[in-house]
This record gives C-alpha cells, sequence and structure tokens, in this order.
C-alpha cells in the first residue's frame, strides 16, 4: 500500500517553511514561467535549489507545477526549463499538456510525471493511456466522485497513484478550464492571471430596453450565478482514504503562508486520524473555519452539486456548488504576529497586523492545537513598553513563559 500523503501549497518561499514546520508530507511550487499562478511570487532558479535542498532535508518531496498549455514559443523554451528543474532535484513535475509530458520523458527523463488536474481525467480509460504514456499520478478531475474514485483505484496498475484535491478555492468552469477572464478583461487563467471574474456581480439587459439592468436572482438573496463555494473535506478523508486516494491536495499556491499553514496544520492532524481509523480532532475541525474562505461544500465527492444548494447558510457545509448571496471571504480571525523565537522568558515577534493586549488572541504551534494567549505587555525595539503592536514588520518582545517553537502563528478574534 502506497503511504497516504499531505500535499501543500508553496507560492514563496515563507509558505514553504510553513508548509515543512506544519506537516506537509510534499510540496508542490512553480518556477517563474510554466506555472499556472502569476499572482504567486514563485521560485528562480536559485531559489528552486534551495527549496528543494530545504525541502530534502526534512524528509519532503517538491512537484513542480507546468500546467500551463503552452503556445508554440512556450514549448520551445520548455526544455532547458526541465532541464534545470531535474538538476534542481524535483521529485516529479505536474503537467497538463501531451506536448510537455513527452518532452519531460525526452529531456528530464528521471521526474516522475503527475497529470494534472486540467488534464481532465473523470475515467480509468484515460488514465490508463496517461500510463502508457510515463505518468505516475493522475490528479483526477474535481468533477469525480467516489464511487467513480473506485473505479479508477480498482482499473488501473497498483503503482498509478490518485491524487485529489481536498481544500480550496473551485472553478465554476470544468476542472479550471475558463476562457471568460481572457473574453471579459484580456487575462489569461490557463496562464495563471485569472482575474476571478466569476466572482463578479452579473445583471441582465433586454435588448430592446438597453441601459434597463435586472438583478439575476437565484434567490432573495442574490445574483452571484457562477461563485462557487470553496472546498473542504477535512471530515471526510477516511472516505477518501477508502476510495484509494494516494495524495491529499490543499489548494492554494497564490495565498498567504497563514493560510499555508492553518490549513496543513488541521489536514495534517484530520489525516493522522483517518489513517487511524479515527475522526479528526475537533480542534482541526474549528480551525478551518477560521480561516479565510467563502462558504464551504464538499464539492462533487458525494453527489452532483445541483442536490445540495438549497441552503445559502454561509456556515453550513453542503455538497452544493454554488453560493449565491455575495462573492465575500467569511473572515472571523486575522493574523497578527509570526514568533521568531522564544528564549529566556521573553517571545520575539514580527508584527504583521495591528493588535492590543486587550485582543482575544491565539497561538498557533505546529502539530499541536491553538492556545489562548494574553500578554499583559508589549516591548517594542526601542524598548518602551506599550499595549499596542501598530507597525507592521516590526519586532516587538512580550515576556511570556509560554515557549513554541519560531514560525508559531499570533491570530486575533476579530
Amino acid at each position: 500500500m502506497i503511504k497516504p500523503e499531505l500535499l501543500a501549497p508553496a507560492g514563496d518561499e515563507e509558505s514553504l517553511l510553513c508548509a515543512l514546520d506544519y506537516g506537509a508530507d510534499a510540496v508542490y511550487l512553480a518556477g517563474k514561467t510554466f506555472g499556472m499562478r502569476a499572482a504567486a511570487k514563485n521560485f528562480d532558479d536559485n531559489g528552486l535549489v534551495s527549496a528543494v535542498q530545504t525541502a530534502h532535508e526534512k524528509g519532503v518531496k517538491v512537484y513542480i507545477t507546468c500546467n500551463i498549455v503552452p503556445n508554440n514559443d512556450e514549448a520551445d523554451a520548455f526544455p532547458s526549463f526541465i532541464k534545470s528543474a531535474e538538476k534542481a532535484g524535483v521529485d516529479a513535475v505536474i503537467a497538463a499538456d501531451i506536448g510537455v509530458i513527452s518532452m519531460i520523458k525526452e529531456y528530464a527523463p528521471s521526474l516522475d510525471i503527475h497529470a494534472s488536474t486540467q488534464t481532465g481525467v473523470v475515467n480509468y480509460r484515460t488514465a490508463l493511456e496517461l500510463y502508457k504514456m510515463g505518468v505516475k499520478r493522475v490528479v483526477l478531475a474535481r468533477e469525480v466522485d467516489l464511487e467513480n474514485i473506485k473505479i479508477i483505484r480498482d482499473k488501473i496498475p497498483d503503482d498509478m497513484e490518485i491524487e485529489v484535491f481536498v481544500h480550496g478555492a473551485m472553478c465554476v468552469s470544468f476542472s479550471g478550464r475558463c476562457l471568460i477572464s481572457e473574453y471579459l478583461t484580456g487575462r489569461n487563467a490557463n496562464r495563471g492571471q485569472c482575474a476571478q471574474s466569476c466572482r463578479w456581480e452579473y445583471y441582465l439587459m433586454e435588448q430592446k430596453r438597453p441601459g434597463e439592468f435586472y438583478k439575476v436572482f437565484e434567490d432573495e438573496r442574490g445574483s452571484f450565478i457562477l461563485n462557487a463555494r470553496d472546498m473542504c473535506m477535512i471530515e471526510h478523508l477516511g472516505d477518501l482514504l477508502n476510495a484509494g486516494v494516494t495524495s491529499f491536495k490543499i489548494e492554494g499556491r497564490a495565498k498567504s503562508a497563514y493560510y499555508t499553514a492553518l490549513t496543513t496544520n488541521a489536514y495534517r492532524a484530520a489525516l493522522d486520524s483517518a489513517m487511524k481509523g479515527e475522526n479528526p480532532p475537533d480542534w482541526a475541525i474549528a480551525e478551518v473555519d477560521k480561516i479565510s474562505h467563502r462558504p464551504y461544500c464538499t464539492g462533487f465527492f458525494y453527489d452532483s452539486p445541483k442536490a445540495g444548494s438549497g441552503t445559502q447558510n454561509p456556515e453550513v457545509i453542503t455538497n452544493g456548488g454554488q453560493y449565491f448571496a455575495d462573492s465575500n471571504y467569511v473572515r472571523k480571525y486575522d493574523f497578527v504576529a509570526s514568533v521568531d523565537c522564544c528564549e529566556n522568558g521573553v517571545m520575539h515577534l514580527t508584527v504583521r497586523n495591528f493588535f492590543t493586549v486587550n485582543d482575544e488572541l491565539e497561538l498557533v504551534i505546529p502539530h499541536k492545537q491553538p492556545i489562548n494567549f494574553k500578554p499583559t505587555v508589549i516591548i517594542e525595539e526601542n524598548g518602551e513598553e506599550t499595549d499596542t503592536a501598530r507597525h507592521a514588520m516590526g519586532k516587538i518582545t512580550i515576556p511570556t513563559d509560554i515557549e513554541v517553537p519560531p514560525r508559531s502563528l499570533v491570530r486575533k478574534k476579530i
């Protein structure tokens, strides 16, 4: 049996370090090209070498995303890029285009190949053809339900792995193959430049009444007809394990290191519990609700999303994919500081957002349940005592007998 893997996003060095500290078995990242996330900082050649070395020192694998659909010029540039990635020591390449897959085999034969969700694999015959092409893992389309995952697992070779997304933003288009953004804004989603046009509020205009706009009502709450909920499968990892899933993937290369830390921490605890046949700890379930997110759903895993879309309550996790009231994030906590170190009864922190000693604070600690945190005083870099941390990226200290490792995080309840 292949050991289940927790796969976390690493859009930049800070996110990478958080993924490593908070329990990822593998990370996925991108170079400066070919990677489908223009909003992420990504890694240049030297940064990629350093990232791989850092991850491997902790026993964590590194997968590089090359999942754009390249034009001719990009295809010509790909061989030198993938040779450089192989030299850097990455463990696998995530690719969607058949030509890219063939070039990986030709120019970087030591690298494992993972077929991206953009490949659109929804049946075992496609998976088998990809296996013949040298693909070791398929990242199934989000549209595949549990029963069909089981069928695919039964029909493909034992050494072919299955990866699915278990948490994060969902695209209204099939497997992310979207043209709305490029059509409306000129920003190509298939090159990582998505303008999130599906999150906009839309109106209808009747042809004979130009300038008269009508809101598109799904119900009395609004008209965001394309706005997908976020996926959250933290309470259902056991079902995915039983269906034969190998790798459990968290979406979010363009999101913050704070997001990476919290999701990785929660899903690490949940996956460890699922592997023992247990439910996730209550704190891990609560943790995903403390992350900035859109209302949650379980995607296509249990039924067609339409079947569960009756409620528009943002607090309810449905299997309905659309949320029509608005496209806003549910946000209950702010990330306010990161811990640099603890020594001699003093916690050294870097400020990220405004907070005071009167705020309701929590410490997020790798591999542990968050704990309440109540400082009595804040000491600024110049030694002055205050009750308020004001300056983003400023250094402060807090006297406390609590000892936590570096990259523990402090958040406040809003």
